[in-house]
């Protein structure tokens, strides 16, 4: 079974630099296939408030929490922060006072981020416009984990192309797709034994929703073209014309290139059929 590849090295995050860093890439990851907006970004009846973009956002209440999205502009609490803090709150999980930041921030794919897509992240986040959204802190009814693994030197991506292995990467930690795309336990998503058949629950302005089975399986998308399932990731249309629910960020998605779709596809199509829910 392929998830996502990464190969850990030694240098450090204090000291790293790369020519493959950009504001540009950060913009299409942030805009496109990472979809930040889509929990940080204010949401109204009618979309995203594009006026407050990264402002921060409430996004889940539920008897386990109640969590806010900061303001990752460079109005919020992260413009005291250095390019690393913020890469390693990004990546790790840690903030720079040493409390951990929970779910629904996958923290878990986001370890498998890049040094180059990182940082290029984090340039692109400097020089969005501020907003002056002050989010409240999230509350926790379940235990935090002191941390989500040991600290990370240096992450290497597969290289960009249409491959299952970069297709991994993007739908893992970058879009984060088989996490949402996949049910929870006790202990997060339940990767291991129930990869992508979906099931977990999204409660909002529109109700609830119930992510899709993304596996082989007939209760997946076995049945789905390649286009179809790529009019489904972009526009929220299903073929039959029916609209589909947020908080899929089906606009981040329309910004990907068509390599990338196409390599997020090539992904999905050779994962193990499981029926909806496990």
């Amino acid at each position: 079974m392929h998830k996502f590849i990464v190969i850990f090295t030694f240098s450090s995050m204090a000291t790293f630099a790369s020519a493959e860093v950009s504001v540009e890439r950060g913009e299409y990851l942030v805009r496109g296939p990472a979809g930040c907006g889509n929990c940080h970004t204010p949401q109204t009846p009618n979309g995203p408030d594009m006026s407050n973009e990264l402002g921060g956002f409430l996004v889940e209440k539920n008897p386990a929490f109640e969590a806010w999205a900061a303001n990752i502009t460079p109005g919020g609490r992260v413009s005291d922060w250095s390019d690393q803090e913020l890469a390693r709150a990004i990546r790790e999980g840690i903030r720079p006072d040493g409390t951990v930041i929970g779910p629904p921030m996958p923290i878990g794919l986001y370890r498998g981020v890049s040094d180059d897509d990182l940082y290029s992240i984090v340039a692109f986040l400097r020089t969005v416009p501020a907003s002056d959204i002050e989010t409240p802190s999230s509350t926790y009814n379940i235990p935090l984990p002191p941390a989500y693994g040991p600290p990370i030197d240096s992450v290497t991506a597969p290289p960009q192309s249409v491959s299952v292995e970069y297709g991994a990467y993007l739908a893992g930690p970058i879009a984060h797709c088989i996490e949402c795309h996949t049910p929870m336990g006790e202990k997060g998503p339940m990767l291991d034994t129930h990869l992508g058949s979906g099931g977990f629950e999204f409660h909002g302005p529109w109700g609830t929703s119930v992510s899709a089975n993304l596996t082989t399986h007939s209760d997946g998308l076995a049945a789905y073209s390649d286009d179809e399932i790529k009019q489904m990731i972009t526009e929220g249309v299903r073929p039959d014309g029916t609209r589909m629910l947020p908080p899929m960020g089906y606009h981040h998605y329309a910004a990907m290139t068509e390599n990338d779709l196409d390599a997020v596809i090539l992904y999905l199509r050779q994962l193990p059929p499981l029926p909806d829910g496990g």
